[in-house]
């Protein structure tokens, strides 16, 4: 007789179908942290075979996905199973909630959103569906992420302006000069790199940046965002430009950079 995944001592084992590389690699990195086992897909076709293949326990699905869209995939799996379904996208319209939660979604989470926020939906929707872990985090058992190499290894290198940040290497560059940054500057200067223009709040980039057990502390981040600014201010080619902005009383925000003449 297999093992039942549900058993006492099995880590959950979660399909997240999405396509942004960016986003696959945090739930990769972040919930087996929490006692989740991971394994990816990139398309609604994908999804379909791994989830036959391997039989998880619940999925987490963007809406805009390539060739099959996430409603699509919610509709068709709901004809073969009643396992627990969570959309999570950038979309977040009235209608498309409605729309998910019609087609069959158990509950509906829009980016960016916090890790913590997500894993209490995880285990709030296993727990309805009894498969709940009976004992969280990496102490009491140890996963495994299961990514494609496709999404494992495409973080392409990304660049703004004059900067240049290669996540592969773990280097950046202002004017072809290299910045020196710790760890966690490093990360939150890919978030912001990863969306330029668009606001990143203190607790979203808190949560992807330290691990989930930290106490959440807005201080702690700001002092490392200013010690940030302070080493791309040191480059030649950055001394007069503010990359990062504050937006007050939510969090930070990378410029984007201005069009030539």
């Amino acid at each position: 007789m297999g093992l039942d995944p549900a058993s006492e001592g099995a880590a959950p084992l979660i399909l997240v179908v999405e396509d942004d590389p960016s986003y696959a690699q945090a739930l990769a990195s972040g919930l087996p942290r929490e006692g989740f086992t991971v394994i990816g897909a990139q398309s609604g076709e994908e999804a379909l075979e791994r989830f036959s293949a391997c039989q998880p326990q619940l999925l987490l699905v963007d809406l805009m996905l390539p060739g099959m869209s996430g409603l699509d995939l919610c509709r068709l799996l709901r004809t073969r199973s009643q396992v627990p379904i969570i959309i999570v996208t950038g979309r977040d319209d009235e209608l498309d909630t409605i729309a998910s939660l019609e087609a069959g979604a158990d509950d509906y989470v829009t980016k960016p959103f916090r890790l913590r926020e997500l894993v209490a939906r995880i285990r709030a929707s296993l727990r309805r569906c009894g498969t709940a872990p009976l004992s969280a985090g990496p102490a009491a058992i140890q996963p495994v992420s299961t990514f494609p190499p496709s999404t494992a290894t495409s973080r392409k290198a990304l660049i703004l302006g004059k900067l240049r940040l290669d996540p592969e290497r773990h280097e950046v560059t202002a004017g072809g000069h290299p910045v020196e940054l710790s760890l966690k500057e490093f990360k939150i200067l890919e978030l912001l790199m990863s969306n330029p223009g668009r606001v990143m709040t203190r607790e979203v980039l808190f949560d992807r940046v330290w691990p989930i057990d930290t106490p959440a502390n807005p201080k702690t981040l700001d002092v490392h965002v200013g010690r940030l600014r302070a080493k791309l201010r040191r480059s030649p080619d950055l001394v007069n430009d503010e990359v990062i902005e504050t937006v007050r009383g939510i969090g930070y925000r990378y410029a984007k950079p201005s069009e030539p003449p």
